[in-house]
């Protein structure tokens, strides 16, 4: 696979490259150079295959150039070991559960697949492999996870002071080895910003052998795509022709990864991103406008982004153009109210708790549903977290529903373990440098 950078098309490296470098040093972001579309056949016929042979074969389509099956189809078994089962709450309605993994959450697509890439590339590299991250919650457990233990490798986490639940704070704090948290006085994209500056500074990038583990590098959005084309699978196993995917957005790389989807070939009637009120993007393709203001503190804390680094990812995929754009995807914000009312309505009709980011999605997913003309279409919205990571979230009758994995529980009696630094890069920089050994 070839990439390009969004801020110079003429800026080039293969897939190795742009999965160490993460970020181009123009400070844009990777992008496939081109797109083949999947075979139709096989396509037509997808509800026969399994959620392995369906990563499989994405992934070799997209990586043909860079591994051999007999390199890949090892590591897609590795890494889907666990379903992304889809639960109709309706006839036309049904969420897609991405939360079985490890850490509970999507990210985990993302984060097994990018540790064990870097692995297979790092083999015959002796210098430690450093992964910076930012984090509003469920990334940094995904990476903590998907890399804990992984020889020659180093992780370091950076999220933002007091905007991540209980829950979410211990699988970055807990784990030790090699995984170190940095509690940042910020938000998450002050903590968004330090990364980017780590990978633009000259100094840092000598003396450290640095990559991201953020939505920002290819290696995620890659293995995000899969569920997609599992979800129309499993659909068409249900009798439905057409779909459209709602998808609870913050920093939009799990939209992002869908719209690639649909680039390989995969029909999608619509996407639907919903926020919260980080609502940068509704308002851009009300407005046309893009201005990004303070980041909102909200329930739904892995939303809270302003800045949406994988923006510059979609307007791409529609060659900047806005109008083309808003015939694929549209956008609504919702408050923190609307929010709490969806987690108790949803949990009212279908006896269902859902998480609030996926709440969000609910509500935007019955917008939809009800203005939608085809019968044989299914609205499929994400569910990005298991409830349990959000407990506090929740009215009590509902929170003390929750089934709480044996592994949550087990987490609770951990140590936890973080260093604390100002929202300041010259601070950031002399502790990487400190600690570098």
């Amino acid at each position: 696979m070839k990439l390009y950078s969004t801020n110079n098309s003429k800026n080039r490296v293969d897939f190795k490259q742009a999965v160490f470098q993460s970020l181009p040093e123009d400070n844009g972001l990777y992008m496939p150079l081109s797109l083949e579309k999947i075979d139709r056949d096989w396509l037509d016929s997808i509800e026969n295959y399994s959620f392995r042979d369906i990563a499989k074969r994405v992934s070799i389509e997209l990586l043909k150039d860079d591994f051999s099956e007999e390199e890949l189809y090892p590591l897609i078994d590795e890494i889907i070991n666990f379903p992304a089962p889809l639960v109709f709450l309706e006839d036309d309605l049904a969420v897609l559960e991405l939360f079985h993994g490890p850490s509970f959450a999507f990210k985990d697509f993302g984060a097994r697949f990018m540790s064990r890439i870097m692995a297979h590339y790092s083999k015959k590299k002796d210098q430690l492999l450093d992964v910076l991250v930012a984090t509003s919650g469920d990334t940094g457990g995904a990476v903590a996870l998907g890399f804990l233990g992984v020889e020659g490798t180093r992780v370091t986490i950076l999220y933002p002071k007091g905007k991540v639940s209980p829950i979410q704070e211990l699988q970055l704090t807990a784990n030790g080895n090699n995984i170190r948290a940095i509690e940042v006085d910020g938000t998450f994209d002050d903590c968004q910003a330090l990364v980017k500056q780590a990978f633009l500074d000259k100094d840092l990038t000598k003396t450290l052998n640095l990559t991201s583990a953020n939505s920002i590098n290819i290696a995620r959005l890659i293995p995000q795509s899969f569920y997609y084309f599992e979800a129309v699978a499993q659909a068409k196993r249900k009798g439905f022709h057409q779909v459209s995917f709602v998808v609870p957005s913050g920093n939009f790389g799990n939209i992002t990864a869908g719209i690639l989807a649909s680039k390989l070939g995969l029909e999608v009637r619509q996407f639907i991103a919903a926020t919260n009120a980080n609502d940068t993007v509704p308002m851009f393709l009300k407005t046309e406008k893009y201005q990004p203001k303070s980041t909102v503190q909200t329930l739904s804390n892995a939303m809270d982004v302003s800045r949406p680094s994988n923006w510059v990812r979609v307007m791409e995929f529609f060659e900047q153009n806005v109008e083309q754009l808003k015939t694929k995807m549209t956008s609504k914000a919702y408050s923190d109210d609307e929010t709490l009312e969806a987690i108790k309505e949803i949990d009212k009709r279908y006896h269902y708790i859902a998480c609030p980011h996926t709440s969000i999605a609910w509500l935007a997913a019955k917008e939809y549903q009800e203005k939608k003309e085809a019968n044989n279409e299914a609205v499929i919205f994400l569910s990005t977290a298991h409830p349990c990571k959000f407990p506090e979230v929740f009215p009590k009758e509902i929170s003390e529903k929750i089934v709480y994995p044996k592994e949550v529980e087990e987490l609770k009696s951990r140590l936890s373990q973080k260093v604390r630094l100002k929202n300041d890069f010259s601070e950031l920089k002399n502790w990487l440098f400190v600690n570098r050994s």
